[in-house]
């Protein structure tokens, strides 16, 4: 490959290892991406698009999206956040786009406290020690409630950071609560929620570059669209057409069709965009539906 035809490829950056990591890859293998990873394991090669993947720590995706080493990067709002603020305070308030929020890598934020601890707001937090891996967000939220408390900067294990006596609270990431609680520690409020997301360099890029990030783009809108919706098909009195529509969970217009020697019953077809629940079915079935169908989408585009 020339060098000329490298700059011509797209670069995602994403997390090599890590919780992000086969979500992201299959994400990318959703929208059609074939791939081989390079000796070091570190590039993916694509083979069927113009598109490589840079297999990277998390916390360096934003700075590659910034400088222009990638042209998009997917990564926790957590490091997103982070970096943001960061950036910011070196002076630079647009080092990267946003663009859309994924459907994987939900997590939250949360300042946590030992068991024994009491709690009445973020107020106990005056005078204290909070230890995280996140020292601009904690020490914007403190800002943004006039506290001022001491951040530690703790990378690894932020649980253990109490128990050390180097903190008095901790300000870590959670998913499920289990960590805390074998630490004897117990959340009491969520500082940021964070989900996978998207984000784009800010500088400019060639024609044939932006054709095939839009194009990325709309085939990621695509699959995050068909892992909400079901294909729907039932049976239906015509004389309960209106009433069965409106019970269609985030459908457009349905597809009514006649139904062979049938005058008073027609075929209802429908893309819904929320998840079809049992409680919906029975919700049809009470307005005249019958023979309820409801089947995956494989692919999308509007």
């Amino acid at each position: 490959m020339t060098r000329d035809e490298d700059r011509s490829r797209i670069k995602i950056a994403v997390q090599k290892s890590g919780r992000l990591t086969d979500h992201s890859l299959d994400l990318l293998a959703r929208c059609g991406l074939k791939y081989t990873k390079g000796r070091d394991q570190l590039i993916c090669y694509g083979e069927n698009l113009p598109i490589d993947v840079l297999l990277v720590r998390d916390d360096d995706v934003p700075g590659l999206v910034r400088d222009d080493v990638c042209d998009l990067g997917i990564v926790g709002m957590n490091v997103i956040e982070e970096r943001r603020l960061d950036f910011a305070a070196a002076g630079d308030d647009a080092p990267f786009t946003h663009v859309r929020d994924l459907d994987f890598g939900h997590c939250r934020l949360c300042l946590a406290v030992p068991e024994q601890m009491d709690w009445n707001g973020a107020g106990d937090l005056a005078g204290r020690r909070i230890a995280t891996s996140y020292p601009h967000i904690v020490a914007d939220y403190l800002a943004r409630h006039g506290l001022d408390a001491e951040v530690v900067e703790f990378s690894g294990a932020v649980e253990i950071a109490p128990r050390l006596g180097k903190a008095d609270v901790i300000c870590d990431l959670v998913s499920t609560g289990g960590t805390l609680r074998a630490n004897h520690l117990r959340e009491v409020e969520t500082v940021l929620e964070s989900v996978a997301a998207l984000i784009q360099t800010p500088k400019p890029v060639s024609a044939a570059k932006a054709e095939w990030i839009e194009r990325l783009k709309q085939r990621i809108e695509g699959v995050i669209q068909v892992s909400e919706s079901k294909y729907i098909m039932l049976h239906a009195p015509r004389s309960a057409l209106a009433a069965i529509t409106r019970l269609l969970p985030g459908s457009e217009a349905p597809t009514v069709m006649p139904l062979e020697g049938r005058d008073d019953k027609v075929a209802i077809h429908a893309v819904c965009r929320e998840n079809v629940f049992w409680e919906t079915l029975e919700d049809l079935k009470r307005a005249g539906a019958s023979s309820m169908l409801v089947l995956p989408v494989e692919k999308m585009m509007y």
